[in-house]
């Protein structure tokens, strides 16, 4: 069995534009995985292969590959920093067990680099960070430090500084050894010299180094008493309580460098092997029963135990579905059968398989602590768990947020029709944020997103990639509604026909829920006038009529049912009487109560020069924005808004023109907010035309 301590399973993951793919691709050479380095912006990176990701120079799905450093074994995962594509970053922090924040020397912490933060923080997932770009205009690493620790709240636990800055940047300092590492001009990122650091830094290094001496010795407390009498620790002893700090999310190793001009990798790789964790040095997954309880048993990272393991993404390739799983303990050999917990059903492994990107090498077996593909797997999901038939558990399943953005696309002609089906099932499995359904007044069929960006990469993966021509409609917003009062109601549904009838009589109370609550159903029925055995029907017919509000067709949110009383008849009355009782009081009862159509509020995030600040906060106001907040750098101005995502389409080509190309922006779904009463007659009155048209 293979060594677990030796591994790393890691993820890097930064806003957009940070040098996420650059930094992987520097970690690919220097561990010899790859001989020639690629550059993103000539579409030539090594994890991004796809089409469209190497024509826009971002970053789409997340790439696996592994490597080997100082004889470790690192699993990187490479994550898109667009937050169209946050999703790719939840599910991979999920599996992962460290992580390497890379932030833009210039830009500092930039939008998306909190979401992604936020994640990390939900997962748990120790990290250290990378400040790169150092060598363009407008950096400043200990500005960064500090937007690190006041925007994330982040205790970043400086072990670097740079020697020069913009141009001027030749290497770091390293301050546990005092030494500078001096790269040459050449570009070779193994070419550098380790010597004494400038003379004119000294005072600074030892300030520093100080600080960095100061947040390790807290993490041992014989080390911290010796130090406080004036023992200064030796440097395996700072690095050991360097790690466990790290492991324990204490504070976050922080480096410096530019990927691009391949300074300061190295150190990187280094600070993975020395402080992020092995697989068995994180919290085990804990396991959970087929209703969502947690059983108290957890998934301990040991080759000899029963499988566990996740199944975190779907790809589908030219040779068929690949599943990429997560092992968390014991093994899997090709040829074995797993069951999986969610279908209930057993499948059988055909091929496993270590990804390099696009490319793979075959393996016979895999143990606890390996990221593999596995061929074969027919009908295993994104959050599925697999494991051994004869024991068997669920891991805690992965929650996806719901799509906030739909176009309607068809095919442009009928011999398209089924492939596009065909394409669509596949691309649903591979991407759980993307969703495709069917419009049950018009019968055109809808793809529901996350933004703008992500409906168009799919609308082009459909062209492209599955060859099916579509003609795409106009982006429409994923509305709601709700109620604003109190409604107390009754009942009787009657039907007789030759024999039995059907009978049943329910008195209630709808009234608006807490926000975010969803549908919360009560039976106060007292004395059996409705018996028990029916309480189950009325709640799943109301649940249901809830999906089609009566305003304009949207699904509602936030609803209390209350069921009061009511009447039965021994014979005549069904649990169908029942649900068709429930379905004419919704019809009843929901106009009476003040419906209200809610519409997504996005949290808006741009970064503007400071010359068109007014341009852009004027801009935000005519599209009903709420300016948050607005924070000047040395490069730019920061401008937060919440803003409806109806008035947001196109904005990007908006801002690109306002700013002369320089502003970029991030959006993310915040909450549901009720329309104003103009805006909400008008989508009520335009959902009808189409409605009545088709």
């Amino acid at each position: 069995m293979t060594d677990l301590s030796v591994y790393r399973n890691i993820g890097i993951f930064a806003h957009v534009d940070a040098g996420k793919t650059t930094t992987t691709e520097r970690f690919l050479k220097l561990t010899g995985k790859i001989h020639k380095i690629g550059e993103v912006h000539d579409g030539a990176a090594t994890t991004d292969f796809m089409d469209q990701e190497q024509e826009r120079g971002i970053t789409i799905q997340s790439a696996a590959t592994s490597c080997e450093w100082d004889n470790h074994r690192l699993n990187i995962i490479d994550t898109p920093g667009h937050v169209d594509f946050t999703i790719e970053v939840y599910r991979s922090l999920k599996v992962l067990d460290g992580g390497v924040g890379v932030f833009c020397g210039s830009g500092g912490v930039e939008p998306q680099s909190e979401t992604n933060w936020r994640y990390a923080n939900e997962s748990e997932v120790a990290r250290i960070i990378f400040v790169n770009k150092l060598d363009r205009i407008g950096a400043d690493f200990l500005r960064v430090v500090g937007q690190i620790k006041d925007v994330l709240g982040a205790n970043a636990l400086v072990m670097q500084l740079p020697i020069g800055i913009e141009d001027d940047f030749v290497g770091v300092v390293d301050l546990l050894t005092r030494k500078a590492w001096v790269w040459d001009d050449s570009g070779d990122p193994a070419k550098y010299e380790i010597g004494d650091p400038p003379e004119d830094m000294a005072d600074l290094i030892e300030e520093w180094r100080e600080k960095l001496i100061e947040g390790a010795v807290e993490q041992d407390d014989t080390i911290l008493e010796a130090y406080l009498e004036g023992e200064e620790p030796s440097i395996d002893d700072l690095k050991r309580c360097i790690r466990k700090g790290t492991i324990n999310l204490d504070f976050f190793p922080t480096y410096c460098g530019s990927a691009f001009k391949n300074k300061g990798i190295q150190n990187i790789l280094n600070a993975v092997v020395d402080y992020l964790p092995n697989p068995t040095e994180v919290t085990p997954q804990p396991e959970i029963d087929l209703e969502g309880n947690e059983t108290g048993g957890t998934a301990i990272v040991d080759p000899e135990r029963p499988l566990r393991a996740l199944a975190f993404k779907i790809m589908d390739d030219r040779y068929g579905a690949l599943t990429f799983t997560r092992i968390y303990s014991g093994s899997l050999k090709k040829g074995d059968t797993v069951l999986n917990t969610f279908t209930g059903k057993t499948e059988r492994i055909g091929r496993i398989v270590e990804m390099h990107a696009d490319e793979r090498k075959e393996l016979d077996s895999a143990q606890a602590g390996d990221i593999v593909a596995l061929l074969g797997m027919k009908n295993t999901r994104t959050g599925h768990t697999l494991t051994d038939p004869n024991n068997p558990a669920t891991l805690e399943p992965m929650v996806f947020p719901e799509p906030v953005i739909s176009i309607a696309i068809s095919p442009k002609d009928k011999a398209g029709t089924e492939k596009m089906g065909v394409a669509l099932n596949k691309m649903v499995q591979e991407d759980p944020s993307f969703h495709v359904a069917t419009d049950d007044d018009s019968g055109e069929t809808l793809i529901k997103g996350m933004g703008e960006l992500h409906l168009d990469i799919k609308v082009d993966i459909l062209r492209r990639t599955h060859n099916v021509d579509v003609e795409v409609g106009k982006p429409q917003v994923a509305y709601r509604e709700t109620i604003t009062q109190e409604v107390k109601d009754s009942y009787t549904h009657k039907k007789q026909t030759g024999g039995a009838g059907q009978f049943a009589k329910i008195d209630y109370i709808i009234e608006p829920g807490e926000k975010n609550s969803g549908y919360t159903f009560e039976s106060l029925v007292t004395g059996g006038n409705v018996p028990r055995e029916y309480w189950s029907a009325i709640e799943k017919a109301f649940g249901l009529c809830m999906s089609e509000g009566t305003l304009a067709g949207f699904p509602l949110l936030d609803i209390t049912f209350k069921l009061m009383d009511g009447a039965f008849h021994a014979v005549d009355s069904s649990a169908m009487a029942f649900e068709q009782a429930t379905r004419a009081a919704y019809r009843q009862s929901i106009p009476k109560a003040s419906p209200q159509l809610l519409e997504p509020i996005m949290q808006v995030d741009v970064f503007t020069p400071d010359d068109h600040v007014g341009d852009v906060i004027g801009d935000l106001n005519r599209r009903r924005g709420m300016i948050k907040s607005q924070d000047t750098g040395p490069t730019g101005t920061r401008v937060r808004a919440a803003a409806p995502l109806a008035d947001m389409f196109g904005y990007i080509g908006d801002l690109r023109t306002m700013t002369s190309g320089r502003g970029q922006f991030g959006m993310e779904f915040s909450h549901y907010a009720p329309c104003p009463n103009n805006v909400a007659e008008e989508v009520i009155k335009e959902t009808r035309e189409r409605k009545a048209a088709k």
